[in-house]
């Protein structure tokens, strides 16, 4: 008969040193699946350290970290497999000398900023996180609040131009009316009045020069004289005196791209709006016009939900 060795029970100090050899073996297999992400911007402010340290919490695995844009060289020089986040337009300006780099998110750029870089053309390996409310979704929130406006007015100007075809076709699945009114003076305030003329409701587009601190005063007093309130563009012109606007804050951004860095660079979206989002409303506003109080988390549930159908 053969001879066969009894077996043996492991002793203590060899269990011990295969658990080593299993736990160093995982730990290498989690470093070669880590993902470098590196966040740039032009300043290394409390609010980006506070963001970074804030992904990097939620993705324990990978290495996240910010590095000032002053101190990065050309984009083709950093390593292909970096996950490039840019936190502003300077650091998109970088960016944009080099057709070769990392696969790259441009965080809260709005549609008008893309189209003076851009113009349409969208380059390869970026992708861009838009800051605007989507149209759509702001038309919505109109008909929800004010269901019985159908003539949406929209004041544009020479940048701000090119949006309206889109807000067009989001509106007639809707049975809303886009009424324009060109804008291009704001000292003239007479486009402003034929408009207000001939709406139910103001739309604001995300335009900074048609929607600023110069122009609030004029486009709030102007609407409410008449009774009309004005929706959007941003959260900034709720508190200012605009009715409501969905906005999406720092906490669904981070969601974002918790998200889009789950996945492969090469199924990223060219660009994104984000799905998550928040509606804020001005009460004395409401009161003013004679709506009832706004529940901010029950439309926002209601817009969501909208978009979640087919």
């Amino acid at each position: 008969m053969p001879y066969r060795p009894a077996w043996r029970t492991p002793t203590l100090g060899r269990l011990l040193a295969m658990l080593c050899l299993l736990f160093t073996g995982m730990l290498g297999s989690l470093a070669s699946n880590a993902a470098e992400i590196l966040l740039t911007g032009t300043e290394d402010s409390p609010g980006v350290r506070a963001f970074t340290q804030a992904l990097s919490e939620l993705r324990p695995n990978d290495n996240v970290r910010f590095q000032a844009l002053a101190s990065l060289p050309v984009p083709e020089q950093l390593p292909e497999n970096i996950r490039l986040i840019l936190l502003d337009l300077p650091s998109l300006d970088w960016r944009l000398q080099d057709v070769q780099g990392p696969a790259t998110l441009v965080l809260r750029i709005s549609r008008l900023q893309a189209r003076q870089r851009l113009n349409s053309s969208l380059p390869a390996r970026l992708c861009l996180l838009w800051s605007d409310p989507p149209p759509d979704r702001q038309l919505r929130l109109t008909r929800t609040l004010l269901p019985q406006a159908k003539r949406i007015g929209v004041l544009y100007d020479n940048h701000s131009e090119f949006l309206l075809d889109e807000l067009r076709q989001a509106a007639l699945p809707l049975g809303l009316e886009v009424v324009t009114q060109r804008w291009n003076n704001i000292h003239d305030s007479r486009p402003l009045q034929t408009l207000l003329k001939n709406s139910d409701v103001l739309l604001g587009l995300d335009d900074a020069d048609l929607y600023n601190p110069q122009t609030a005063k004029n486009l709030l007093l102007s609407s409410y004289s008449r009774q009309m309130a004005l929706i959007g563009p941003n959260a900034s012109f709720v508190k200012a005196g605009s009715l409501a606007s969905t906005y999406s804050d720092q906490s669904d951004w981070l969601a974002v791209l918790d998200e889009l860095l789950d996945r492969p660079p090469a199924t990223w979206p060219r660009s994104h709006y984000p799905h998550r989002f928040k509606v804020a409303s001005n009460p004395q506003v409401a009161r003013s016009l004679g709506i009832e109080e706004i529940n901010e988390a029950a439309v926002a549930t209601l817009l969501a939900e909208g978009e979640r159908r087919p």
